[in-house]
């Protein structure tokens, strides 16, 4: 007999299921069970001055991508682990390159407005004209550019932005698998608003055995960067998701994080020479940065755009 039956990407689960909830508690279990044990090396050790920070930073990125393939696995008995990840099929490709694009600017607009606001608030040492600090990066880096006018150097930072943020997709999908691949879809049940919250706030405690070690947020106390760092993740954490549940896939979202992660660098371009960046208060990482995060998501949500969208009908027998 044909028929039809609609297909999504996106995994909604009942709040109440008692599996999922079993599911979403193996996920947190893992998750952040893999991430301190994994830390634990700088905690014994010299902190994020130890020469294994790095490593263990990368590391640390696919813990979310654990969690939610034990979840699955285990719990949900699903094989379907790319599906269950949002990495495939790719329902819609006209909508999903559109939404790529999107991941891939919009990131390094936040960047630059949170610089914008933070000068205009006073909390950031701003030199766009000048870019005084890539000044002083590549004075320190004893490079040579001879006569090269600084708009030319500053055009070469958003290149190489662009380049890293392809590179850096690949441990960002190591996050987003779980964050917004697995975890956004199933939280959907509740809402988008407490979506948006929940996820933002487990993501910004899942750094926290980064955080207290001071990253992010040297010049703070641990505690006081893991306030902060719950704010920015839960802003990003709700652009990051609605790329997420309007594209039914998780590549969009993985390149915005990609791209935020290598667009970060221009508040030391465009800061002061000589000046020091305090990231609580300045660049998206602090306070005055979120105002344009904050807007956007109130608007997507006052305009629906966390639903998903419908898709294509298909024959079955």
């Amino acid at each position: 007999m044909n028929g039809l039956r609609r297909t999504t990407t996106v995994d909604q689960l009942p709040s109440t299921d008692a599996r999922a909830l079993a599911s979403l508690a193996t996920f947190i279990a893992v998750t952040f069970g893999s991430a301190w044990l994994l830390a634990l090396p700088l905690w014994l050790g010299k902190g994020i001055s130890d020469p294994l920070f790095p490593f263990v930073a990368v590391a640390v990125m696919f813990t979310p991508a654990l969690g939610s393939l034990v979840a699955m696995t285990l719990v949900e008995r699903r094989r379907d682990v790319l599906r269950g990840w949002g990495m495939w099929p790719i329902v819609r490709p006209g909508r999903w390159f559109l939404y790529l694009g999107l991941g891939l600017v919009i990131p390094v607009l936040l960047v630059l407005a949170a610089l914008v606001t933070g000068s205009w608030l006073g909390q950031y040492p701003a030199d766009f004209l000048g870019a005084g600090g890539l000044m002083d990066i590549i004075e320190q880096q004893s490079v040579d550019v001879g006569m090269i006018p600084v708009w030319i150097l500053v055009a070469s930072q958003f290149v190489s932005i662009a380049v890293g943020a392809f590179i850096n997709t690949i441990p960002a999908l190591g996050e987003e698998v779980g964050w917004r691949g697995w975890l956004v879809p199933r939280l959907m049940a509740w809402g988008a608003v407490p979506t948006i919250a929940v996820s933002g706030v487990l993501w910004a405690l899942w750094h926290a055995p980064l955080i207290l070690l001071g990253y992010n947020y040297p010049t703070a106390p641990g505690w006081t960067g893991l306030l902060m760092m719950t704010g920015m993740c839960t802003l990003v954490g709700g652009i990051l998701a609605w790329l997420r549940i309007r594209s039914e896939s998780v590549w969009p979202a993985a390149l915005a994080h990609g791209s935020l992660n290598a667009s970060v660098g221009l508040s030391s371009v465009f800061a002061t020479s000589g000046s020091t960046v305090d990231t609580v208060h300045a660049t998206i990482l602090g306070w005055s940065g979120w105002m344009l995060p904050f807007a956007v998501i109130a608007v997507l949500l006052a305009t629906g755009q966390f639903r998903t969208p419908r898709t294509r009908p298909i024959a079955t027998r």
